[in-house]
């Protein structure tokens, strides 16, 4: 039987789960194993040192799970460790932060571009070091934290959401954005109600949908891409409750998030 190496996703809790869904999505014959952090999750609010500490223990599980690639799924994490990572592992690296930044700035008309993020992706400033060198780009950056319960919560519409959506995001509509990137991979699953107030005229560039994208063309371009068409394995791992990741996944995800195994990645 040949072993085929899988990708290792990472996030810090649930949000990555979307990153895991567009990588299956784009990469169907992939094996995958996903790693969130649940027990220290969020990362948000946590400073840079800690966030940096905590995702670099959790690449090195993954890494020592013989993956042929590492995707980190979490804005908050990329903006912590993407260059570290870049030199500690021996297997290409992919982050959520670049791809999306790349995208907005190709789609957008106007050059004013905003970003909904974590406070910890915001205090980073990664998407303002992404775009740093492109003239005329103007970037308007709003930390939206409350965003990442309801999403862990099931709530994706309803008057409450769509008031705390609308007090959020009423600075990236007073600036006149064109373009908005949903710097936090819960955020897709509120596509919906972001784009019902931002209005039609703004695009929503989805950093787990680019990652993604990201992802295959890395693998492509490295000749790692599994040719066979078979059916991928899914492996679900977390620091936390693996009823609880099950129960949310499930939520979020539907079908998607199957067993749920705890692993410990420190000493």
């Amino acid at each position: 039987m040949i072993c085929v190496q899988p990708i290792g996703v990472f996030d810090s809790g649930f949000g990555g789960l979307t990153v895991a869904r567009a990588v299956i999505d784009q990469l169907p014959h992939e094996d995958v194993v996903y790693l969130g952090d649940t027990a220290r999750a969020p990362y948000g609010p946590k400073s840079l040192p800690e966030v940096r500490e905590y995702a670099l223990e959790c690449l090195d599980y993954l890494a020592a799970q013989d993956v042929k690639a590492l995707v980190i799924a979490c804005n908050s994490a990329s903006s912590a460790v993407l260059r570290d990572a870049r030199e500690r592992y021996s297997v290409p690296v992919v982050d959520v932060i670049l791809p999306a930044a790349r995208r907005a700035v190709g789609i957008t008309k106007t050059g004013r571009i905003g970003v909904i993020c974590t406070q910890a992706t915001a205090n980073s400033g990664s998407y303002d070091d992404a775009v740093a060198a492109v003239p005329g780009v103007e970037l308007v950056t709003t930390p939206c934290p409350l965003f990442v319960e309801y999403v862990e919560a099931g709530v994706t519409s309803g008057a409450e959401l769509m008031d705390v959506a609308r007090e959020y995001l009423l600075p990236l509509r007073a600036a006149d954005i064109d373009t908005l990137i949903l710097g936090c991979t819960h955020y897709p699953l509120l596509s919906g109600a972001i784009s019902y107030v931002m209005g039609p005229d703004v695009a929503l560039v989805s950093s787990a949908d680019e990652c993604a994208r990201e992802a295959f063309a890395v693998l492509n371009d490295q000749g790692l891409l599994e040719e066979s068409h078979r059916q991928a394995e899914l492996r679900f791992l977390t620091t936390g409750s693996p009823e609880l990741f099950a129960g949310v996944g499930r939520r979020l995800m539907g079908g998607f998030v199957s067993q749920v195994e705890q692993v410990y990645t420190t000493a």
